[in-house]
């Protein structure tokens, strides 16, 4: 069995990263989002970010998390406070989970969920958010699949320069005690 673990990101982490949402989102995005909404995910300017978010988490619950399968980062995950006005306090949002595409189906995003949800619950969160693109069937099922359900919360997103285009968004949520 190949060695796979998930440990907490560090700021040298930030270009695998970058590679990793950019890979993925586009092979996930490209002929359902237009290019326009898919440019932001240069690999670079996203490494940036993530090595900042991994070195500079602004609160104990702000957490990035590495699947590794050896020493390379093959998917990644954030937990951050949840925003949404609705929501009360003691709710973390899983702001993002996502796995190289050739990385995929083996056991990362599980274990990624998995260490996820311990986190907020150590940081005594006893709910969960995420939201999901409408077109991301796979997304969806695999968070359904574990548990996870919608809450009947949808926003719409702009998705090219003049508004025009949208995504809708649904929130899914889990309880975590």
């Amino acid at each position: 069995m190949a060695d796979v673990s998930v440990r907490t990101a560090r700021a040298a982490d930030g270009p695998a990263l970058g590679m990793v949402q950019s890979t993925a989102w586009r092979k996930a995005y490209e002929g359902v989002l237009p290019e326009a909404a898919l440019e932001p995910f240069d690999p670079e300017v996203l490494a940036a970010g993530w090595g900042h978010a991994a070195e500079h988490p602004p609160t104990a619950l702000h957490r990035v998390l590495v699947a590794c399968a050896g020493e390379e980062p093959a998917g990644f995950a954030a937990v951050v406070p949840a925003q949404d006005p609705d929501l009360g306090a003691g709710v973390a949002e899983l702001s993002i989970l996502v796995v190289a595409p050739d990385e995929q189906r083996g056991g990362h995003g599980s274990r990624l969920l998995a260490a996820a949800v311990e986190h907020a619950r150590e940081q005594g969160v006893s709910a969960m958010v995420m939201w999901v693109l409408e077109p991301d069937a796979p997304l969806r099922g695999f968070l359904e699949a574990a548990g996870w359900a919608l809450d009947g919360a949808r926003r719409e997103l702009e998705v090219d320069e003049r508004g025009a285009e949208r995504v809708s968004e649904w929130r899914l949520h889990t309880d975590v005690t």
